[in-house]
């Protein structure tokens, strides 16, 4: 509670200088007042009751900035208007703001201190391009300075890029990176890296220890929006796991808080997903509006996938196959591969329950083998139960099982594959070189190879390979 208070007092001074600098600074009032949206953002559902549209409101008023407009004021200006206006009148600035910050315009100083907004930006936008190059540049402008304090959130941001594309093995090494930072510098940040992989690998025990460890440190940090992202993390295990009233709850109180909140809006396909597993559609039905509504105003292949994947658990007979359909088509134009897979199994799952066991597992199967190859263990599991209830079994690789790499070995891999020298891996990594060595022993050792030459392929190789395959169909359709 004295975090709360104490951040409500630091907004409230944040506010005051904001208007102070009006007549004197316009670029630095609206800079303040950007840094006051953004801790009253990280806030969130801490926050006392009213203070974040009392802060996007006291932006809204602020002084109009010189034009040609700065990256940092279309910035403020989206932000604001989610808050104060909604979802659809704000997207037309937020992608001027996204726009700004990927071209060569914005200055050295801008990139460093707003980009991490930027990367959010892009994410409430369902842009997936504009989010991957950001969130790469944020880590690469991190290490440039080394701001080491910084690397970790940037770390964070860019491993939730890689999940979502499917890249597990390149998430867990970027996971080892946040640890190997922070042991090194002493500083402490919530688990949240860890907490997306275990939540997407459907690792449930792991998990909830990452949910219960997360929750106490954004309670204790006063971060409402950490709270958020905890509890849509909950919601992604619940539904890979199968277990969706549990899944209903985490996402309906995920998806309360801020429409400027990139988890908020996230959590509300979870939430759909999880009211028409529960037998509960109804409760689906706001949020497919407000999810419909974010798609058509966002404009992307995902917005557009997801709306559609969504809506087909609500509807029924051909208007359901035709929006899974288009779910798939949409999804499969983008890096998105677990959100694909997801489309897989919930038309599969869908064809299933309409008699139609072969076309059902068709769909199965693809999803089945995405979700193994990748590491999504919870959803690859769930495939499986629908294949077998169709007849159809899985069978799991066990004596031809490459070795696994621990995350440190992976990392230290990469690292070794993209052509660093052993002590520059140690620098990157706050180890000594004779640990760098140590480990990539044991890489070569599980791999079957002798040389580092070897590492970049065989790791592009097993990334492709998944840990099981399909049997052939033991009974008729």
């Amino acid at each position: 509670m004295r975090l709360i208070y104490g951040l409500c007092f630091v907004l409230g001074l944040l506010l005051a200088a904001a208007r102070q600098f009006e007549p004197l600074d316009v670029r630095l009032a609206r800079e303040t007042y950007l840094e006051a949206l953004s801790a009253a953002l990280l806030a969130g559902r801490l926050a006392l009751d009213g203070s974040v549209r009392e802060v996007a409101a006291a932006a809204r008023a602020a002084p109009r900035p010189p034009r040609p407009a700065r990256a940092p004021d279309l910035l403020l200006d989206g932000l604001a208007l989610v808050i104060t206006e909604g979802y659809p009148a704000a997207v037309p600035l937020l992608k001027q703001a996204v726009s700004a910050f990927r071209s060569a315009d914005v200055s050295r100083e801008e990139e460093l201190r707003w980009i991490w907004q930027a990367c959010h930006g892009a994410g409430l936008l369902w842009d997936y391009g504009s989010w991957d190059l950001l969130s790469a540049r944020r880590v690469e402008l991190a290490r440039a300075a080394g701001a080491l304090t910084a690397l970790p959130s940037a770390f964070n941001t860019r491993v939730a890029v890689h999940l979502f594309a499917g890249e597990f093995d390149m998430a867990a090494s970027l996971v080892a990176e946040v640890e190997s930072v922070t042991e090194a510098t002493g500083s402490s940040i919530a688990p949240y890296a860890a907490l997306g992989l275990a939540a997407l690998r459907g690792r449930e025990a792991g998990a909830l220890e990452l949910i219960e460890a997360a929750t106490k440190d954004a309670e204790r940090r006063g971060e409402g929006g950490g709270l958020s992202f905890v509890r849509w993390a909950t919601a992604v295990l619940c539904n890979g796991l199968g277990h969706y009233e549990q899944a209903l709850a985490a996402a309906q109180q995920a998806s309360e808080d801020s429409p400027a909140d990139l988890f908020a809006n996230w959590a509300v396909a979870e939430l759909i997903e999880a009211a028409a597993r529960s037998g509960v559609p109804e409760r689906a039905a706001g949020a497919l509006d407000r999810l419909s509504a974010t798609a058509r105003a966002s404009g992307s292949d995902w917005a557009f996938g997801v709306e559609a994947r969504s809506r087909a658990l609500c509807s029924e007979g051909e208007t359901a196959e035709t929006l899974y359909r288009e779910a798939i088509d949409w999804l499969g134009r983008t890096r998105l591969r677990v959100e694909l897979g997801r489309a897989h199994l919930l038309y599969g799952e869908w064809l299933r329950r309409e008699n139609r066991r072969i076309d059902a597992r068709e769909q199965l199967r693809t999803a089945h083998q995405m979700f193994a190859a990748m590491g999504a263990d919870g959803f690859a599991e769930r495939a499986a139960r629908e294949l077998l209830a169709t007849g159809e079994r899985v069978r799991k690789r066990t004596a031809d099982a490459p070795a696994r790499l621990t995350a440190r070995e992976a990392q230290i891999a990469r690292l070794a594959g993209d052509g660093l020298s052993n002590p520059e891996i140690a620098a990157q990594l706050f180890m000594s070189p004779r640990t760098v060595e140590y480990h990539l022993h044991k890489v070569f050792t599980k791999l079957a190879i002798s040389s580092r030459n070897q590492l970049h392929g065989v790791l592009a190789s097993r990334r492709n390979e998944g840990p099981g395959h399909i049997s052939q169909p033991r009974f008729p359709g």
